[in-house]
C-alpha cells in the first residue's frame, strides 16, 4: 500500500503542476519582412462608395414619418379598451422601414 502511494504521489504532483502552469505559448507567427520595393506598399484604391437612390430614401423616410404620426391615436385608443387591429403590422413596418433607411445611410 505504502509502495503505491509513493509512486501515485509524483504522477498527482505531475499533474497538478502541469495543469497549474498558464498555456501561454499561443501560436504566434513572426511578422513578414518590409518589402523591398516602396511601391508595394502601396494600399489598393478604396472600394467605390454604393450609390444611394435618394428619392427611394426619401419615400421611404416620408412613408415612415406618416406610419409613425398614426401610432399616438392607436396608442391612446388601447388605453380606453379597443385594440386597432393593424397597430402591431404598423408597429412592424416602421421597424422595417427604420431598418432598412439605416442601412442605406451607414456607410
Amino acid at each position: 500500500m505504502k509502495k503505491s502511494a509513493c509512486l501515485l504521489l509524483p504522477v498527482v504532483l505531475g499533474l497538478f503542476v502541469t495543469l497549474a502552469i498558464p498555456q501561454t505559448a499561443g501560436h504566434h507567427f513572426p511578422t513578414p519582412p518590409e518589402p523591398l520595393d516602396p511601391k508595394a506598399t502601396a494600399k489598393a484604391p478604396a472600394t467605390p462608395s454604393r450609390h444611394i437612390d435618394l428619392e427611394q430614401v426619401q419615400r421611404e423616410a416620408d412613408d415612415l414619418a406618416r406610419t409613425a404620426q398614426t401610432i399616438p391615436s392607436d396608442v391612446a385608443r388601447v388605453r380606453k379598451g379597443m385594440m386597432p387591429k393593424d397597430v402591431i403590422e404598423k408597429l412592424k413596418q416602421i421597424e422595417k422601414l427604420s431598418k432598412r433607411l439605416r442601412t442605406e445611410l451607414n456607410p
